[in-house]
């Protein structure tokens, strides 16, 4: 149970994120400031875990001998070409941020996370497309039902599609294709490393993109003595450590299919924060979207169970 919570804390955090910055945009702060102080957090506290790690291998505590020895040498096999696959498998996430957060100037922030889960049906195309091969049933009836609950969470079946910023509404949808080809990468990326070592050096990886992209004057004209830090802070900690960290302990114990379907509790919660926190609309019918949305995620992963109870049962 404790893996299971884990991993839904984890996704929650994530849902918190677009809440944040709203309220940073309103404060003044531009999007290269809100992303490079979020990742900025993330880079001091995943350095912090990763050098506290190391430490407690040298001072002989934590785990068997045999996961010790393991990690130490994780950590020392790791080249230059491997620190380097791992920042190029980090940069999507910074992508995704960037785009992701520039949608909320455009759309609400509750219409920006159901854009964002679009990446469910944008990741089976891709592997559809690199693998040439179709999906199967099970899964374009699931792709059916997000459309349908995608089209209701937004309101498209209430006001129809005059309401949206088209340019809002594009960057949602190329958030959602970078955050698939993250997923993509980051499982494929140096997967013998330890989790904490590899978040590290992909957090650094996205840190050094929006710093070259946004050259990080926040750092040096004193805004970061403002508010901004606190919402760096929020964003670093929910953004980019503290999910990491919760999938690190609960994926490997309950599986990915299962940690999908967990990993959609990010949707009601963003849906639920801007609703109270940011006084944006949310409709009965939206809300009944996103459970359909819902619904859509965690069906490929309820047949599996099904099928496996009854192969259990002959």
């Amino acid at each position: 149970m404790k893996y299971i919570l884990s991993v839904f804390l984890g996704a929650a955090s994530y849902g918190i994120l677009s809440t944040i910055v709203v309220l940073a945009y309103g404060n003044g702060y531009q999007l290269g400031e809100v992303v490079g102080s979020q990742l900025l957090t993330g880079f001091i506290l995943a350095w912090g875990l990763a050098l506290f790690m190391k430490w407690r291998e040298k001072q002989g505590k934590g785990g068997s001998k045999a996961e010790k020895a393991a990690s130490s040498s994780n950590a020392s096999r790791l080249t230059w070409k491997h620190r380097l696959l791992l920042m190029a498998a980090g940069a999507p996430t910074a992508i995704t941020g960037l785009l992701y957060y520039q949608s909320l100037r455009y759309i609400p922030a509750s219409l920006a996370i159901i854009l964002l889960f679009q990446f469910t049906w944008i990741g089976v195309l891709i592997q559809a497309i690199s693998h040439r091969k179709r999906p199967n049933g099970i899964m374009l009836f699931t792709i059916a039902i997000l459309f349908g609950g995608t089209m209701l969470a937004a309101g498209i079946m209430e006001q129809g599609t005059g309401q949206f910023n088209i340019m809002g509404v594009v960057l949602g949808l190329l958030s959602a294709v970078s955050y698939s080809l993250f997923i993509l990468f980051s499982g494929k990326a140096v997967p013998s490393v330890h989790p904490v070592y590899r978040s590290a050096w992909m957090i650094t990886g996205g840190l050094v993109l929006v710093f070259i992209l946004f050259p990080p004057a926040f750092l040096f004209n004193g805004l970061i003595w403002g508010d901004l830090m606190l919402y760096g802070f929020l964003l670093g900690m929910f953004g980019a450590f503290i999910p990491p960290v919760l999938f690190a302990v609960g994926v490997p114990h309950i599986g990915e299919g299962m940690a999908g379907v967990l990993g959609a509790s990010e949707l009601p919660v963003a849906v639920m924060l801007s609703s109270l926190v940011l006084n944006e609309h949310v409709s009965a019918l939206q809300w009944a979207g996103v459970a359909v949305v819902l619904i859509g995620i965690a069906l490929p992963e309820l047949m599996k169970l099904m099928k496996r109870r009854r192969l259990s049962l002959q």
